[in-house]
């Protein structure tokens, strides 16, 4: 037992060793190290770390080829809406589509030639502009960001080099009330093409939100960042609180193509199960806590199990305000099938991700890089003001039941008021251990 301790132990002081021989055979990802994490025994990380960048941006060699294609060739769209009402009162066309539930079990078994729903119905909203399609044309390396509803104002990103800036389009996503509220407080400049220009940012106005929700129209250009630039080959994103302050040709070099990876998302500080989360959602009254529960119940009820160390992740929860991809068609069948949870249950997005990729059954794979090196690439901003919905105040599903609602969302959360095709009654949510005061 001593010579097993000590041999941990060991292992666990050559993940931290500042020696690159010692460093260098830790795998942060393998079984051994997320075991000990798990016990203990692995010393937490300060709450930012340096991030092992290149030194040199303009010796970053781009890769000359894209990531191959192979269990996935071919990916396609629905943008007609069939009008299935799946116990809606609206014919309206939705952006998501009235997607049922047998579409949706069927957009998660995997073949060479799939067609999904992925938002963007034709006449479900979320325009852009034809000046702005043009633009965005060109846009192969893309930062994109968004505003929505007036809570927040661009922050300009910070040590960019001048490769970067010739190479990525910066793109800021908003909507009307969004960039109303931006002209009336920073300079909003115009160029000689109608393009409108927060310093480095390239503001994207959206006509007609999609949803009745603000922070799930935020999800439009976070999740579905391929469908707004179809063009682009790689992005980055970040939300629009945050002032990145590394460049983001460095951020793909660490990221992507260093590992071989073509997505990264940065792990939760405190959480890895979603059961974890959502608990912390009710707590912090971050949505409405009928509505946390049910789509846990649903995820319950559909045999997601709570995160474990036998799982072949480091966690089920992502931070999710930093996104890093390259947009191949398994990538952005993933994003779909991300959003269309989101559109079909809550917005609070870090409870569908661990879903989707348990879907799709260890196909789809990513890197979760340390929470510690997330903090290290931004500079955090508050919102101009505290964001409030009013379906955040339902506190009994009877009140969503009732006829003219005003509590209840019209243009998504669908898959929350329309009748599911399973007994959940009978469904217990696994208990959760309270990980921290934050939440």
């Amino acid at each position: 037992m001593l010579l097993v301790m000590v041999v941990l132990l060991f292992h666990v002081w050559s993940c931290q060793s500042s020696l690159a021989f010692f460093s260098a055979i830790c795998n942060r990802d393998g079984r051994v190290f997320i075991i000990l994490d798990t016990m203990g025994f692995v010393p937490k990380p300060a709450h930012r770390c340096s991030i092992p960048l290149a030194n040199d941006v303009a010796k970053v060699a781009i890769p000359r080829e894209r990531t191959p294609d192979v269990i996935l060739e071919n990916l396609s769209y629905f943008e007609e809406d069939d009008d299935l009402k799946n116990g809606t009162e609206s014919t309206t066309p939705l952006f998501g589509g009235h997607q049922s539930w047998a579409q949706r079990d069927q957009s998660f078994k995997l073949s060479k030639t799939m067609k999904v729903h992925c938002g963007f119905i034709r006449g479900g909203g979320a325009e852009m502009s034809p000046k702005d399609i043009d633009y965005v044309k060109k846009c192969k390396f893309v930062v994109a960001s968004g505003i929505f509803d007036g809570y927040d104002v661009p922050h300009q990103p910070t040590n960019i080099s001048e490769r970067s800036r010739e190479l990525f389009c910066f793109l800021m996503v908003v909507d009307e009330v969004s960039l109303e509220f931006i002209k009336s407080n920073v300079t909003v400049k115009k160029d000689s093409e109608g393009g409108q220009w927060v310093g480095i940012w390239r503001l994207i106005a959206l006509k007609n939100p999609p949803y009745d929700e603000p922070r799930r129209n935020g999800k439009v250009p976070k999740i579905l960042t391929h469908r707004l630039f179809p063009q682009a080959q790689y992005s980055i994103w970040i939300d629009g609180k945050m002032e990145l302050i590394t460049d983001p040709l460095l951020m793909l070099e660490r990221y992507l193509w260093r590992g071989k990876h073509t997505f990264a998302i940065a792990q939760h500080k405190h959480h890895h199960s979603i059961y974890e989360e959502a608990d912390a959602i009710k707590r912090r009254k971050r949505y409405a806590r009928p509505l946390i529960d049910l789509h846990m119940k649903i995820y319950r009820y559909e045999g997601m199990q709570p995160w474990s160390v036998l799982k072949n992740t480091a966690s089920d929860v992502p931070e999710g305000a930093i996104i890093i991809r390259e947009h191949t068609a398994l990538n952005n069948l993933f994003s779909c099938l991300w959003f269309n949870e989101v559109n079909l249950f809550t917005p609070r997005d870090q409870l569908s991700f661990g879903y989707v990729v348990y879907r799709l059954g260890g196909a789809f794979k990513f890197h979760m890089f340390p929470n510690c090196e997330y903090y290290s690439l931004f500079v955090l901003h508050p919102h101009t003001r505290e964001h409030s919905s009013k379906i955040e105040w339902v506190k009994d599903l009877k009140e969503l039941s009732k006829e003219n609602s005003n509590l209840k969302e019209t243009r998504g959360g669908l898959g929350l008021w329309t009748p599911y095709p399973g007994d959940l009654n009978t469904v217990v949510l696994p208990p959760v251990a309270r990980t921290s005061k934050a939440g």
